[in-house]
């Protein structure tokens, strides 16, 4: 049977937005308020690509991070993001290059992220790249977020394939986890500018000529 490539679906942050630093600023800044910050070091090695929620019950457990506070941690990091986004979110052409010939040749194309909707939603418009997406994924959308492999069944089932039918495109060791055990295909960036055109059709000619 020939293999065929029919869905590109992305990770969005560190793949599409280089948001790795604003979450950790915005998280930090919160967290500041009540002298809890965490290191770059830990967000990077122990945190990156876990949504907010996740991140605040890690915390209470390793460092007695008071729980009650949870709630107004994570509206406030959520604020602070959208200030961020807001000011540096932009349309970056080697992703809307990628993506709009991506959807010429017919692929369907989804965006899967542990943040919350509205942050996907906003990052998304402001980053150009919404027009191209058939849809989003976002945390509030599934009942485990990554490394559960949830939100990339979900997308692919809402496509009507196969996971041998798709390829996802993922940067961090939670988001990795849960593309490998949905069943697609992998490309592993280390950040959004390893995201462009070619690499995206090369991985895809690799997977279907296997």
């Amino acid at each position: 049977m020939e293999k065929k490539i029919k869905a590109v679906i992305f990770d969005m942050d560190g793949v599409l937005i280089d948001a790795r630093d604003w979450h950790y600023e915005s998280l930090n800044k919160a967290l500041g308020l009540f002298g809890a910050e965490i290191s770059r070091y830990d967000h990077l090695v122990t945190f990156d690509g876990l949504p907010t929620s996740k991140k605040l019950e890690m915390l209470s457990l390793e460092g007695g991070f008071p729980k009650k506070l949870h709630g107004f941690v994570n509206e406030l990091k959520q604020q602070y993001t959208m200030d961020i986004i807001y000011a540096k979110c932009k349309p970056v052409f080697q992703h809307q290059y990628a993506l709009s010939k991506l959807k010429n040749e017919g692929y369907q194309m989804a965006v899967c992220s542990n943040s919350v909707r509205n942050t996907v939603g906003v990052m998304m418009e402001k980053a150009g790249l919404m027009n191209y997406l058939d849809f989003f994924i976002s945390n509030q959308d599934v009942k485990k977020g990554k490394p559960d492999p949830e939100m990339y069944i979900t997308a692919m089932s809402r496509m009507e394939l196969l996971p041998e039918e798709c390829l996802i495109v993922e940067d961090n060791e939670n988001g990795v986890k849960a593309a490998l055990a949905s069943g697609a295909h992998l490309m592993k960036v280390e950040n959004p500018d390893d995201v462009h055109y070619f690499n995206i059709k090369n991985r895809i000619v690799e997977i279907e000529n296997d």
